[in-house]
């Protein structure tokens, strides 16, 4: 058996070079654990380093030079060249700046050479081949400094976003030249003649031709720009399907010719490091890209289909689950119960609801929160959605035997005060995640259940003990993600009365208050909504549920004794934001009501 290759670091490459001994080495990683610092910052701000050292380390790791721009100054033709084509505002937002031309070759400084995105719009803007280098951010923003405020030439082909549809999605010109090219540029005409992908030519040809990455990109761009959390490239029988799930609802943006299904779906396997010959079986694969000022984590999916390969695309933004607490829409007495929840040394915090309800992002929320330098924190995923400083992460590979089960064991080795286990699916990962809670550790996990009482049921047909649960969990918080109304055409309305009916409550609790939808206008895209709140129920354990679960008691019996002991349903939580005009009656509905609730 192969042994798993072990990932070299800045810190490694510096001791080769006899920069880091092993002191040294020992007090960077016990100074990061305190105060949760880039290991390559801290080695220059122990002065064990210089900057130029760390920079030259990080160029030979990632297999590309560095460039030190004290030194070496960019050649005012190769400037004068990309700023014919870019503008120097993009130059600063992609963090580069060109140093020289060779031949076809374009040599540019960037903070981040393996910006794949951003080395593909130069090659497909400037018509030159990108020759990514290492330099420093901060000379990197110096010398932007010095250049001249341009904007590109007319010459310069760059889709035509923002015209046509609510979505601001528009490729109509572009499309037209890839269709005029198809037949290997017989009729093609315009600066992309040429340079099409032709239907004679392999996927990665394709795949690689500057149409078919200026398409991939827009669409990126675009569902980037509009907030999507998911974008679906479906082949279908007579083209291609595009749609964006925004606000937790797929929309169509834009249909694409049958011919483009393939080499389409092989440049995001490109993309994603994934195999392009490979077509029969589904795969998986990632990417990062930065884009508006913001880092997000792409999760890639394909699967064969009678009529070519689905890819669907998940983005992750980096940054949504370090929002707050109080960002996610938890009512004041629910904020309570959970900071309550949080304060406790030791238990297990439950997070339930459907897939997409934003569990992931509460759990982050929670322990953002409690990510200090005094806790250790150690979470086990699969995957690791969001990569946080400070916490501790590991990846489920069952190929190499990680499993919850066996991670989890590992965990209680590791002296942890926090755990997080991505889900609860079975009893052997169960019984571990109850020993931790019972034996000081506070346990955070997620269960798929309807709402938050019926996850003690839920375990227990699973195979956990009822005086296990009792025992350790100390509460649930059950959600579901509801569109908010737009605010740019919020208007009131008056809504028939079966429908608030539907809630089960007493009408006259609107006691004269207006309700309100949204209009529809460009900026919700005509849906009347902008936006997600969380609609929350939350559920402490006390005496009287403890015994109601040792005795196995009808889940009915649990929810009157939690609601009794004052816990806000999800449809009361929900009505309780439509009355504050925040939603509408139909989005609580449609996403709290289920058969038997």
């Amino acid at each position: 058996m192969q042994a798993p290759t072990v990932r070299r670091t800045v810190l490694d490459v510096l001791k080769e070079q006899g920069k880091l001994n092993d002191e040294q080495i020992q007090t960077v990683l016990q100074t990061q654990q305190q105060v949760g610092q880039p290991a390559e910052r801290l080695v220059v701000d122990l002065g064990f380093a210089s900057e130029t050292d760390v920079l030259a380390a990080q160029a030979r790791l990632l297999n590309v030079q560095y460039v030190d721009l004290n030194k070496v100054r960019p050649d005012e033709s190769a400037i004068s060249v990309v700023l014919g084509k870019v503008s120097a505002n993009y130059l600063r937002e992609k963090k580069c700046v060109p140093i020289r031309i060779e031949q076809n070759r374009l040599y540019i400084a960037m903070a981040n050479p393996k910006d794949i995105v951003t080395v593909d719009e130069l090659r497909m803007r400037t018509g030159l081949v990108p020759v990514p280098l290492l330099a420093s951010p901060s000379q990197i923003d110096a010398a932007l400094n010095e250049l001249p405020m341009h904007s590109p030439s007319p010459s310069a082909p760059i889709p035509p976003v923002g015209r046509g549809t609510g979505y601001g999605f528009s490729v109509e010109d572009l499309l037209k030249q890839i269709d005029s090219a198809r037949y290997g540029g017989e009729t093609a005409t315009g600066p992309l003649a040429g340079q099409i992908a032709r239907v004679d030519a392999t996927d990665v040809e394709a795949a690689q031709e500057a149409p078919i990455i200026r398409l991939v990109d827009t669409v990126l761009r675009e569902a980037i720009r509009n907030e999507a959390t998911d974008i679906h490239i479906e082949p279908m029988q007579n083209g291609v399907r595009i749609r964006y799930r925004i606000d937790g609802i797929l929309h169509e943006v834009l249909r694409l010719p049958k011919w483009l299904s393939a080499p389409l779906v092989a440049r995001i396997k490109i993309l994603g490091d994934m195999d392009v010959a490979e077509k029969r079986v589904p795969q998986d694969g990632r990417m990062r890209i930065e884009m508006q000022n913001k880092r997000f984590d792409v999760r890639i999916s394909t699967i064969p289909t009678v009529n070519g390969e689905k890819a669907v695309l998940r983005l992750l933004d980096q940054t949504s689950p370090l929002m707050g607490l109080e960002k996610l829409g938890l009512w004041e007495d629910d904020l309570a119960k959970v900071e309550f929840l949080m304060s406790q040394p030791y238990g297990m915090i439950l997070s339930t609801g459907p897939t997409g309800s934003g569990k992931t992002t509460t759990q982050y929320s929670i322990l953002h929160r409690l990510n200090t330098t005094e806790v250790n924190i150690i979470t086990i995923e699969d995957p690791v959605e969001y990569e946080v400083q400070g916490i501790n992460q590991v990846h489920v590979n069952r190929k190499a035997g990680v499993t919850f089960a066996t991670a989890l064991r590992s965990f209680l080795r590791q002296d942890p005060d926090i755990i997080l286990v991505g889900e609860i699916r079975d009893i052997e990962t169960a019984d571990v995640a109850f020993q931790a809670a019972l034996t000081g550790h506070l346990v955070l996990s997620t269960l798929h259940t309807n709402d938050a009482p019926t996850a003690a049921t839920r375990l227990i047909e699973m195979g956990v003990e009822p005086f296990l649960i009792s025992a350790a969990v100390i509460g649930v918080i059950a959600q579901r993600l509801a569109r908010r109304i737009c605010n740019n055409c919020k208007e009131p309305y008056k809504y028939p009365d079966e429908l608030l009916m539907r809630f089960g409550f007493d009408l006259s609790e609107l006691n004269g208050k207006e309700l309100y939808r949204g209009r529809g206008c460009d900026i919700c895209r005509y849906t009347g909504y902008k936006g997600r709140i969380g609609i929350f129920e939350v559920f402490v354990m006390n005496s009287e549920i403890a015994d109601l679960i040792l005795r196995r008691a009808p889940i009915s019996e649990i929810r009157d004794a939690a609601v009794a002991s004052g816990m806000t349903t999800l449809l009361r939580d929900g009505w309780r934001k439509v009355l504050a005009g925040v939603t509408t009656p139909q989005e609580v509905l449609r996403v709290v009501t289920t058969v038997g609730y």
